[in-house]
């Protein structure tokens, strides 16, 4: 949990002090105005709040954590009734002695010894005031484990995030670099452009996917990089149809999601191929949903096809972790099929 949803609901001292104090106010106004003697209730007052201080504090910070909490609820109620008991008789006789021989001037008779029907009504009254406490604790300790969940979730999210940064296989860089080699060396007019195509994609990966949603255009932008620079790999036998229609103005996206289906197709499936290759890529907008489509060819040889199934899936599956952590279920639909020479990515995603 990180410090600011820590700090979001803990309890400091400073709210022990204001909740005690608006808690004192209101029950000696509203017993003075029941005695019609306000002097009178702010001295009960004054010697009860004490007690009922010490019980709640001695019930949430000891009696829950070492018994209720450990499921120990026999002992747990023996304690928390004997401690109330202690803490009545102890109010009997402070009242009596300090303050008024009659000690419960709200009953229905005179009480000047300790009667059964006074200690009960007392602790009932001291539970009341424990368990309107406490409940304020636990509420406070579940938004706060909530909150701690959430962080937890979030996390969780940019881990898998820098995880799918490491998918774009370092394979794919040092070719691209041993390329770009062979082109400086043979002084060719590409190398500067594959250099800064190959700069821009680095950047998107480093910088632009930090934050958990990028613009649909850089995504695009960063694929267009992509494939450019696999296509000096290939050496003229790539060819890629990419098509975009509808307004990719103004639609973000979670980074990296459709880029990874990219790698995933050249990794598994057109890398693992000989001659021309073909790979089809479609973005419609329609609405405020992306239609993402993807097909690329099967490896040729059957034990590849067998190996791709098994190595590919965990990337896809990484990518099925960060849409149900990043979307609601109902804005988007991933659907993933194969025949016998193509494999396809079908992912309908919200983008507003």
């Amino acid at each position: 949990m990180n410090f600011e949803s820590g700090r979001l609901y803990r309890i400091s001292f400073w709210h022990h002090i204001i909740f005690w104090c608006i808690y004192f106010l209101f029950n000696t106004f509203r017993w003075g105005m029941y005695f019609n003697d306000y002097v009178y209730s702010l001295k009960t007052n004054l010697l009860g709040f004490p007690i009922h201080i010490a019980l709640c504090y001695f019930n949430i910070y000891f009696l829950m954590p070492k018994f209720l909490f450990r499921k120990k609820y026999v002992p747990y109620i023996i304690l928390i009734l004997s401690a109330i008991f202690l803490m009545v008789v102890l109010k009997f006789n402070l009242t009596y002695f300090l303050i008024s021989n009659n000690v419960w001037p709200e009953g229905p008779e005179v009480i000047n010894a300790l009667t059964l029907n006074y200690t009960l009504d007392m602790m009932i009254g001291e539970l009341y005031v424990i368990t309107f406490v406490t409940a304020i604790k636990v509420t406070l300790d579940f938004l706060k484990e909530q909150k701690r969940v959430a962080d937890l979730e979030k996390n969780q999210l940019e881990t898998e995030l820098l995880f799918l940064k490491t998918q774009i296989s370092p394979h794919f860089f040092f070719n691209t670099l041993n390329n770009i080699h062979s082109l400086a060396l043979e002084k060719s007019n590409k190398t500067p452009n594959i250099i800064l195509r190959l700069s821009e994609l680095m950047r998107y990966l480093l910088y632009e996917t930090r934050f958990e949603r990028q613009s649909l255009q850089n995504e695009i932008l960063c694929i267009q990089n992509y494939l450019d620079l696999e296509k000096i790999r290939h050496a003229g036998l790539l060819h890629v149809n990419m098509s975009i229609s509808g307004d990719i103005q103004e639609k973000n996206i979670a980074p990296i999601i459709l880029l990874t289906f990219v790698e995933n197709a050249f990794k598994h499936g057109v890398n693992k191929n000989i001659g021309i290759v073909k790979v089809d890529i479609d973005f419609t907008i329609k609405e405020d949903f992306l239609y993402f489509t993807i097909t690329n060819p099967l490896p040729a040889v059957t034990e590849f096809k067998n190996d791709m199934n098994r190595s590919s899936g965990i990337g896809l599956e990484n990518v099925k972790k960060r849409l149900s952590l990043g979307y609601h279920p109902k804005d988007y639909k991933l659907t993933i099929s194969n025949d016998e020479s193509t494999f396809t990515v079908n992912l309908k995603i919200k983008v507003v």
